[in-house]
C-alpha cells in the first residue's frame, strides 16, 4: 500500500471536502480518502498495483475540483562544485529521485533549487543523493550567515595554496629547464654528472605541490568513478599522468639508465597546478563581485529601532519590531521597517530602494519604507510590515531569485557541458594513442599531448558565461530600481518590439482633476455637482474621486444614494431621490438611448483638447457635462522619445474616448491609440498585438492591468500600483518613473550582448585549444603546445569569462 497527499483546489465547504471523498473512495484500489479542508488536502491509501495517482487526480477533476501532488520549494547552497560539469552531475543525481519535479543548479551563485512532494522523499534524502554525487548540501538559510566567511577563508587558502605551489614550483622549473638555456647548476643536481639527485630533488619539489592541491584529485578521481567527470577530473587525470611517468623516469635513473634524466615530466605538473590554482584564486575574487548588489542591499537595514512603549522610548532589535508598534525615527537616522506616519514632517531618502535621488516629503498618513533615510525632521509611525515583509526584504528576496534563475540561452551551455568532459577525456586518447602508434612518435610525446588535450578544455568557462552575466544584470538593475524577477524575463526584454502603455497612472499621473462643469437650462451648476459627487461617492475609479474631491473643495454637501450599480467600462447608475441617475461616458448614453443632440459639439472640444467629458443624466434626460482632464507624467514624453531610438513602437491602451486618448497621445509622441478598450478585453488586445508577431511588453499600474501584464511577453508594472498588478508582471519599477522602461530594455539589450560575447569566447576558446593541444599545428610543421602553456590558457579563460562580465557593473542607463 501506497501513501499519498495531494493538494485540493476549488473546496468550499464541507459538502465539497465529501464529494472530493466520495469521488476518490469509490475508485478501485483505494482503501482510504481522507479530506482536510481546512489545509485543502487529501490523503489517499492506495494498492499502486490497482491504481495510479493520474486516476485519483482525473476522479476529483470529473468531481469539480482539482488535485495537484502538494510540492515544497526549496534552494540548497552546494559545496565542491568547480565547473558546469559538477552542476550537471548534482542536477542528475538530484533529478533522478522519485518525488522530484524540478532540479536546477546556478553555478555562479553555488545553489541547487528544487521542488519536491515531501510525502515521496525527504530533504535528508535528497542531502545525501547530493553527498553521494561527491558534494555537499547544506541549507541556504544556515548556509548564508557562515557563506561570506568561507567564501573569505575559500580566498585566503587558495592565495596559501598558491604561495606554497610557488615556492616549489620557480626551484622546481629552474633545475629542469634552467640548464637547457644556460643557467648554471650545482654539480650535484647536473644531470650529466648526477642524474639521480636530478630526479629526487625534482620529485621532492613537485609533493608538496600536489599535496597542497589534493583536493583537484579528491574530487577528480571521486568524480570519474561515479561517471560524472568535471574538471578536477581532467587536471587530476593529466597531471597524475605527468607524475607517474616521471616517478617511472627516476626508478630507471635509479636502476642506472641515465638517458631518463631527459625524460622527467615533474615541472609540467606542477606549474599546471600552480597557474589553476592561480587562477581559481582570481576566479573567486572576481565572482564575489558579481553579487555587490545584495550585498549593498542586504546592509542597508539598520539593526536597531527605537520605539514607543508605556510612553517610554526604548532601542531594539531590529527582529523585535512587531507590526502595530510606534517607531520614532529622529533626523540623519535610517528607518527600521515599512510603516505609516502617524505624526511629525520629514523629507526621506529613499534612493537605495528607488534609485531617486530627490528627497520625498512625508506628512501623517503617507507611507515609508524600511531602509530609507530620514533627512530633515523628526516623525513617529506606525510599523505595517516587519521582518520578511519589508520592501527591502522582498527587494532582496526578487533579485536573489532572479540570480539564481536560468535564463533560456544558458540551456544550450547546460547540455553541451553535460557531454563535455567525456569527450574530451576520449580525445586526449585518442590524440595520444594516434601520435603514439600510427605518428611512431615517443611515449614522452604522446604524453605531451595526451596531457595538454586534458589541460586545456575548460568546462568551467561554459558553465560560468550566463549565470555570472545574469547576476550582475540584476544587480545592476536593482540598483537602478528595476527589479528584474527572472533570468527568463532579462532574456526576453531584449527582443521587445512593441511597448504597450496603459493610459491612466502610467503615462498620466491617475490623479484627474475637474477642468469645466456644463449644465442644461433646468439645472444649476452646484446641483450638478451635488448630485454627480453623490453618485460618486461610493466610486473607486479616479474620475468619480476627481468630481468628489472638487465638489468637496467647493463647500458642496453630498446626499445619500440608493441603488448603486457599477458599469465596467461605462460609469455608474444610481437612485436619489428616487431619480434615475446615469454618469458615465457616451456609449452608456448611447445604450441607455439617451439623446445627445446639441451636446457633440461641446463634448468633441472637450475631447479634443485631452479632457474627458463625464456625461449626467436625470430621469432619462442629459443633465450635463462634467470635464475631467489628467495630467501626463513629466517622464512620458522622454520615455517615448527615447523608445523611438530604440526602434521600439509605443501604442497606448485606454478605456477613454478615441478623442481624449488620441489628444494625450499627441502630447506625448505615440504611435497607435487603442481607445475605449474595457479593462477586461485588455490582454485580447496584447494578444492581437502578438499574432501579427510583436514581441510586446506591457506596462501597467491596476488591477485591470494584471491579465495584460501576464499575457504580454514581458510585463512591467509600475512600482506605485497595486500588488496584483506586481504579481502579474515580470519587471517591477520601484521609482513609477517611466524612463525605467527603457532602462529595463537597455539592460537586458547589454545583459545578453555580453552573455553571447561570453558564451563564444568560451566556444570559440575550446573549439581552437583542443584541436591545437592535439597537434593539430605540430602535422604542417608548427609548435606543439606545452601542458604548461595549457594550463595558464584554461586558468585565463574562466577569468575572462567572469571580467567579461563584470564590464556590466559599468552599464549606466540613459538620462
Amino acid at each position: 500500500m501506497a501513501n499519498k497527499t495531494l493538494k485540493i483546489e476549488g473546496m468550499t465547504c464541507a459538502a465539497c471536502a465529501r464529494a472530493v471523498e466520495r469521488a476518490v473512495g469509490k475508485l478501485e484500489g483505494i482503501s482510504q480518502a481522507k479530506v482536510n479542508l481546512t489545509t485543502e488536502k487529501l490523503t489517499v491509501e492506495y494498492d499502486e498495483n490497482k491504481i495510479n495517482v493520474e486516476t485519483i487526480q482525473n476522479a476529483v477533476d470529473k468531481a469539480g475540483y482539482k488535485a495537484v501532488r502538494e510540492t515544497v520549494a526549496k534552494t540548497l547552497k552546494i559545496e565542491g562544485m568547480t565547473c558546469a560539469a559538477c552542476a550537471k552531475a548534482v542536477e542528475r543525481a538530484v533529478g533522478k529521485l522519485e518525488g522530484i519535479s524540478q532540479a536546477k543548479v546556478n553555478l555562479a551563485t553555488e545553489r541547487l533549487t528544487i521542488n519536491y512532494e515531501p510525502s515521496i522523499i525527504r530533504l535528508s534524502d535528497i542531502k545525501n543523493a547530493v553527498k553521494k554525487a561527491g558534494y555537499k548540501a547544506q541549507d541556504v538559510e544556515s548556509a548564508m550567515d557562515s557563506d561570506r566567511d568561507n567564501k573569505l577563508k575559500a580566498k585566503k587558502s587558495l592565495w596559501q595554496r598558491f604561495i606554497i605551489s610557488l615556492i616549489c614550483t620557480v626551484p622546481l622549473l629552474y633545475i629542469s629547464m634552467g640548464h637547457m638555456i644556460g643557467l648554471p647548476l650545482p654539480r650535484f643536481l647536473d644531470p650529466m654528472i648526477n642524474p639521480a639527485a636530478f630526479a629526487i630533488a625534482q620529485l621532492v619539489l613537485t609533493l608538496p605541490v600536489i599535496a597542497v592541491g589534493y583536493k583537484y584529485y579528491l574530487v577528480g578521481f571521486k568524480t570519474l568513478l561515479k561517471g560524472s567527470p568535471n574538471m578536477d577530473s581532467l587536471i587530476a587525470i593529466g597531471t597524475s599522468a605527468a607524475v607517474i611517468y616521471g616517478i617511472f623516469a627516476t626508478v630507471q635513473i635509479l636502476q642506472g639508465d641515465g638517458s631518463y634524466a631527459m625524460e622527467l615530466y615533474f615541472e609540467s605538473a606542477a606549474v599546471i597546478l600552480t597557474l589553476i590554482t592561480l587562477g581559481k584564486y582570481f576566479e573567486t575574487v572576481s565572482k564575489g563581485k558579481t553579487s555587490e548588489a545584495i550585498k549593498k542591499l542586504m546592509g542597508l537595514a539598520p539593526k536597531t529601532a527605537t520605539i514607543i512603549r508605556e510612553d517610554r522610548e526604548l532601542n531594539i532589535a531590529i527582529d523585535e519590531v512587531e507590526v502595530g508598534d510606534i517607531i520614532v525615527v529622529k533626523p540623519g537616522e535610517k528607518l527600521p521597517v515599512d510603516g505609516i506616519v502617524i505624526s511629525g514632517t520629514t523629507s526621506v531618502d529613499e534612493s537605495m530602494l528607488t534609485g531617486e535621488s530627490i528627497p520625498v516629503e512625508k506628512h501623517a498618513g503617507d507611507t515609508v519604507i524600511g531602509a530609507s533615510i530620514n533627512k530633515n525632521g523628526s516623525i513617529r509611525y506606525r510599523a505595517t510590515r516587519v521582518g520578511k515583509d519589508t520592501t527591502l526584504a522582498q527587494i532582496i528576496k526578487l533579485v536573489e531569485e532572479a540570480q539564481g534563475s536560468k535564463a533560456p540561452i544558458a540551456k544550450m551551455a547546460d547540455i553541451i557541458s553535460g557531454y563535455f568532459v567525456p569527450i574530451v577525456i576520449i580525445l586526449a586518447l585518442l590524440a595520444g594513442l594516434a601520435w603514439y602508434i600510427i605518428g611512431g612518435e615517443s611515449v614522452i610525446f604522446a604524453l605531451t599531448i595526451f596531457i595538454s588535450v586534458l589541460v586545456i578544455a575548460c568546462p568551467c568557462a561554459l558553465g560560468l558565461a550566463t549565470p555570472t552575466a545574469i547576476m550582475v544584470g540584476t544587480g545592476k538593475g536593482a540598483e537602478h530600481g528595476v527589479l528584474i524577477k527572472s533570468g527568463e524575463a532579462l532574456e526576453t526584454a531584449h527582443k521587445i518590439n512593441t511597448v504597450v502603455f496603459d493610459k491612466t497612472g502610467t503615462i498620466t499621473e491617475g490623479r484627474p482633476k475637474v477642468t469645466d462643469v456644463f449644465t442644461a437650462d433646468n439645472i444649476s451648476k452646484e446641483e450638478l455637482l451635488k448630485i454627480s459627487a453623490s453618485a460618486e461617492k461610493g466610486s473607486e475609479h479616479p474620475l468619480g474621486e476627481a468630481i468628489v474631491d472638487f465638489a468637496n473643495d467647493m463647500g458642496i454637501d453630498t446626499v445619500n444614494v440608493t441603488d448603486f450599480m457599477a458599469i465596467p467600462g461605462h460609469g455608474i447608475e444610481v437612485t436619489i431621490d428616487e431619480n434615475q441617475v446615469l454618469l458615465g461616458n457616451r456609449k452608456l448614453m448611447t445604450e441607455r438611448k439617451i439623446n445627445l443632440e446639441n451636446w457633440e459639439q461641446i463634448s468633441d472640444k472637450l475631447a479634443d483638447e485631452g479632457k474627458t467629458p463625464m456625461y449626467i443624466a436625470i430621469s432619462g434626460k442629459l443633465a450635463g457635462i462634467v470635464a475631467v482632464a489628467d495630467t501626463v507624467k513629466e517622464s512620458s514624453k522622454r520615455a517615448i522619445e527615447s523608445l523611438h531610438r530604440m526602434g521600439i513602437e509605443v501604442t497606448m491602451i485606454t478605456g477613454d474616448n478615441k478623442k481624449t486618448a488620441q489628444a494625450i497621445a499627441r502630447q506625448v509622441g505615440i504611435d497607435r491609440v487603442l481607445a475605449e478598450v474595457l479593462p477586461q478585453d485588455k490582454a485580447d488586445k496584447v494578444k492581437e498585438l502578438q499574432s501579427k508577431g510583436r514581441k510586446v511588453a506591457m506596462v501597467g499600474d491596476g488591477i485591470n492591468d494584471a491579465p495584460a501584464l501576464a499575457q504580454a511577453d514581458i510585463g512591467i508594472a509600475i512600482g506605485s500600483g497595486t500588488d496584483v498588478a506586481m504579481e502579474s508582471a515580470d519587471i517591477v519599477l520601484m521609482r513609477s518613473d517611466l524612463m525605467d522602461v527603457p532602462t529595463a530594455i537597455q539592460l537586458s539589450r547589454s545583459t545578453i550582448g555580453n552573455i553571447k560575447e561570453n558564451l563564444f569566447w568560451a566556444f570559440a576558446y575550446n573549439t581552437i585549444g583542443i584541436p591545437i593541444a592535439m597537434g593539430i599545428l605540430y602535422i604542417f610543421g608548427g609548435p606543439l603546445l606545452n601542458p604548461m602553456i595549457a594550463g595558464a590558457a584554461m586558468s585565463l579563460s574562466s577569468v575572462s569569462v567572469v571580467t567579461n562580465a563584470l564590464r556590466l557593473k559599468r552599464f549606466k542607463p540613459e538620462v
